[in-house]
């Protein structure tokens, strides 16, 4: 073991158990502010939720010994066996209890992300339950067909640094799902459903930057060059995505907005993770770049074409932008930069393109169809709309009994 490297895995696990809250200001200052407590409940219950749900059993089924290259065994149930000592297979130099707190943090945020697009209009209840069950039937097998070892889809070379397909993809596609079958929230397109506390938004697209270093650098699992490079790359992609979105949005409206330049951002952030370990910081100039841009079509044009109402763009930051810095990766990854990964199509090998595809086909098909069940069965059990008469009220009041601005006299 190395004390340095399992420090700094510490610091990044801590680091990435903050963009939670971060994610809870930056959705928070989005919505209207009679619901802003409801979104903020959302990723501050799932830190409580999911952390107890990955030591009882989602690190089993995650990184547990493989069965048959779908899911992990239930040999560390309840983190049996899992101490001090190292796990060769993951990280050599630290112990596998702070792998396992790493990967938590993970865990914890991806559910998270996916109650931006049904943000203001799903009941508390079926959140709950929804948000259980999608982390333990979706994202634990996802989490070990792409990470663990014997995983079918690490076992076909696909390359996820730090979460594009097992975080990003799954959750922003998952969201898609939830708000279709939701529906709109009431007013869209008619009453005014703006942002009620930009600076809160922007206070957590910093706190989601600032995490984001433990989140990508993190992933080398050491105090090492390789982590440097990650940490570069992450910041230089997010760099690059806020201001291509600023640009693309002054063309497009006239006004580059504070809020679109912390939006491309996230979508820099986001389009850098599966590649933040296996690309150059050139290469990811070009991927924040492009992320940025695609990532506000998505949200300034896709969406306004067909309708859906992903309330705070959780499909068009993490659905588009992850699938985009997958296919990247593709393109763009080098093993001058990770011997352990694969050269990409600018490198010679236009298979890793394809092998990059095929795992982005699986991850949507498999949290697309896996969610729309589970929405249909938690429907069964409980109502998963809020009625309109709560919607009209506010998810704080109706729902949480509290107000984030009472008036006083």
């Amino acid at each position: 073991m190395d004390t340095g490297d399992t420090s700094f895995v510490l610091l990044s696990a801590a680091l990435v158990l903050l963009m939670t809250p971060g994610l809870a200001f930056f959705y928070g200052g989005m919505v209207r502010k009679k619901n802003v407590l409801g979104t903020i409940m959302h990723s501050w219950i799932i830190m409580g939720l999911i952390s107890l749900q990955w030591i009882l059993v989602g690190y089993t089924l995650a990184f547990g010994p493989d069965f048959h290259g779908i899911i992990g065994s239930l040999n560390w149930l309840g983190l049996n066996g899992v101490g001090a000592d190292p796990n060769p297979d993951y990280a050599a130099t630290i112990p596998a209890i702070v792998f396992m707190a790493f990967q938590m943090m993970f865990a914890v945020i991806t559910p998270a992300l996916i109650s931006g697009s049904f943000a203001e209009r799903m009941r508390f209840p079926a959140f709950i339950l929804f948000t259980l069950l999608w982390a333990t039937l979706i994202y634990d097998p996802l989490a070990h067909w792409v990470w663990g070892v014997g995983g079918f889809l690490r076992s076909l070379g696909a390359l996820d640094f730090a979460g594009g397909n097992v975080v990003h993809i799954s959750s922003g596609y998952s969201g898609l799902v939830a708000a279709l079958v939701l529906g709109k929230r009431k007013g869209l397109g008619k009453d005014s459903l703006a942002p009620h506390h930009i600076p809160f938004t922007i206070l957590g697209a910093g706190l989601l930057w600032f995490g984001w270093f433990g989140f990508n650098a993190g992933s080398a699992l050491g105090a090492n060059g390789l982590a440097g490079i990650a940490f570069v790359n992450t910041n230089t992609a997010a760099a690059a995505a806020a201001i291509a979105w600023a640009i693309v949005e002054r063309l497009h409206r006239g006004k580059s907005t504070v809020l679109g330049a912390a939006s491309g951002a996230v979508a820099g952030l986001v389009a850098i993770t599966p590649g933040a370990g296996f690309v150059t910081p050139l290469s990811s100039i070009v991927i924040g770049l492009v992320g940025g841009a695609v990532c506000y079509l998505a949200i300034s044009v896709m969406k306004a074409k067909f309708g859906y109402d992903d309330a705070l763009d959780a499909f068009g930051c993490h659905g588009i932008g992850g699938t985009w810095g997958a296919l990247a990766t593709g393109i763009f990854a080098t093993k001058t930069i990770n011997s352990a990964g694969a050269n990409g199509l600018f490198y010679g090998n236009p298979s890793q393109l394809g092998i990059q595809a095929v795992s982005i086909l699986v991850t949507i098909a498999f949290s697309v169809i896996g969610s729309f069940i589970l929405l249909k069965v938690v429907g069964l059990f409980t109502r998963l709309r809020v009625d309109e008469d709560q919607e009209a009220t506010g998810l704080d009041l109706s729902l949480h009994g509290e107000e984030a601005y009472p008036d006083f006299i």
